[in-house]
């Protein structure tokens, strides 16, 4: 008997077909297209210099720099946190940051921001169903809208100015950001690209983003975002924590290895910019308001550093995903990519979940999610590929959310089929698709921009005609009403039966008998 044939694997290059990152068989953790160089690993304290022996040896802050630098530091935790809650950084820059020209209070912008997330606040509102927005519009050809002005809140909870609470955002630009960075005091920027390549320039250096990949701009640290070439428009969605930070979830049985991989995130180089004398505008979020800096010398300067307070990428195709392998559907929380910690020790402020391609094996199970009424606000977005929407006008570039508590589940062709197919082969699910979702333990109120502003905004309240799919089945089973009636029956001869127990006079006769 001869053996069969050695099957070869061959390479996949478009990201968004592959399974997995693997199969594009790449040795590079960086995808082809990514022009720059990284360091790996997640939450550790890199260093980096543009010069080699920048870097001062064996302290902080040496008495004369190198080159005549100046020593600046981010402190992003309080000075005395514990270790493993301590962040900050040292850069070693051309100039300051200090030196500069003067503030200049509430700039004009064309932005729809909106960061108090209080009840007291009239230009927020809560959502009384669930509601859904198709594709975010974008700029038209003959307005330039770079990322200050493209940027417009959805909702959230909380409030910056008390350091509590969560922000979500989607961005629409199609130009660059020209000699004007972006600074957000007020807590730290997960972006998700959905349309488009960025080419995002930061303090300490520079990350290549593209749909299917996130980033995180941590709180204070200054950065511009400009279209890759060959892409003359963008768009993405935001997070925005405030009073936490994002972190990997623990994995408990699972052991050292699976979800997120600390090694797959990575972190830029030092870099700096060709023209260092050239005036510029730092755009200062603070409190939901844009204020700017003006100054005669590029933010990008920085020629060495050392900390952990550091932009990061992940690639979301390299995500290692878990799933039931015997019985029944697995919560969401398995598909966890990165965490926010709440004041609640037991009840994060949100999660950043994956739902990408995977097997789907379990036996003997409705495999799809059950209705349910889950505590959290789910905001879900499809990236690309047909998405994980309630309806069939859940597109990528739109999104749909349903907040605390309300009811949910799809009512479509995949439920039937589920109900009715009796043989639960194992299958590939969710295959050239990446459907994004933020989930958080707060109440979200939702700005005027999401209800009305953006156009695309829609209640989804169910429509009746979907359980004509889902009949009540139960009140026509055969001889239902019977089986109910001798239910009762049967309670009450129990509940007969344990009241002599109750009653000594009647508990001596039953005994005598």
């Amino acid at each position: 008997m001869s053996a069969p044939p050695i099957q070869q694997r061959k390479p996949v290059k478009d990201l968004q077909k592959v399974f997995h990152y693997t199969d594009t068989m790449s040795r590079k953790p960086t995808r082809d297209n990514d022009p720059y160089d990284y360091q790996a690993g997640f939450g550790n304290r890199h260093q980096s210099e543009v010069i080699p022996g920048t870097l001062p040896a064996g302290q902080n802050n040496p008495q004369e720099a190198r080159f005549g630098l100046y020593t600046e530091g981010i402190t992003y935790s309080a000075f005395a946190a514990p270790r493993h809650a301590n962040f900050s950084i040292y850069m070693y820059r051309v100039r300051p940051a200090a030196a500069h020209n003067g503030y200049k209070a509430n700039i004009p912008h064309k932005s729809d921001i909106e960061n108090c997330f209080l009840t007291l606040n009239p230009k927020v509102s809560t959502l009384a169903e669930q509601g859904e927005w198709a594709p975010f519009p974008l700029p038209s050809d003959d307005e330039k809208i770079d990322f200050v002005d493209g940027l417009h809140t959805l909702g959230g909870s909380g409030d910056p100015n008390l350091r509590e609470g969560i922000a979500l955002y989607v961005f629409m630009i199609n130009s660059d950001m020209d000699h004007r960075a972006f600074c957000n005091t007020d807590g730290d920027f997960l972006i998700v690209a959905q349309l488009g390549n960025l080419d995002i320039q930061t303090e300490l250096g520079k990350l290549f983003l593209q749909p299917g990949e996130i980033c995180v701009i941590p709180r204070g640290i200054r950065f511009a975002v400009g279209l890759a070439p060959g892409h003359s428009v963008a768009r993405g969605y935001i997070t925005e924590i405030w009073g936490s930070s994002w972190v990997l979830p623990d994995l408990g049985p699972l052991g050292g290895h699976s979800l997120a991989n600390p090694r797959d995130f990575l972190h830029p180089v030092a870099h700096i910019d060709d023209d260092l004398h050239a005036d510029w505008s730092i755009v200062n979020k603070a409190n939901g308001c844009y204020h700017a800096i003006e100054q005669d010398h590029s933010p990008f300067d920085v020629v060495a550093w050392h900390g952990n307070v550091v932009p990061y990428k992940y690639d979301l195709t390299k995500f290692a995903s878990q799933n039931a392998t015997s019985i029944d559907h697995t919560d969401p929380s398995i598909n966890c990519v990165l965490t926010a910690p709440s004041r609640d020790p037991v009840t994060p402020l949100a999660d950043f979940l994956w739902f990408g391609p995977r097997w789907d094996v379990a036996s003997n199970t409705f495999r799809l999610p059950y209705f349910h009424r889950n505590s959290a606000t789910e905001f879900l977005a499809s990236l690309y590929g047909n998405g994980l929407g309630r309806s069939d006008d859940f597109l990528p570039g739109g999104g749909s959310v349903e907040t605390s508590h309300t009811p949910h589940g799809n009512f479509n062709e995949a439920y039937v089929y589920e109900m009715r197919n009796q043989v639960n082969e194992p299958r590939k699910i969710l295959e050239n698709q990446m459907t994004i979702m933020v989930e958080s333990s707060r109440s979200f109120l939702f700005t005027e921009y999401a209800r009305t502003g953006c156009g695309t905004f829609k209640n989804q309240g169910t429509d009746p005609k979907v359980w004509d799919a889902l009949p009540d089945k139960f009140s026509s089973y055969p001889n239902i009403q019977e089986i109910l009636q001798q239910v009762k029956a049967d309670n009450e001869a129990r509940k007969q039966r344990l009241e002599a127990y109750y009653d000594d006079d009647r508990l001596a006769q039953l005994v005598c008998q």
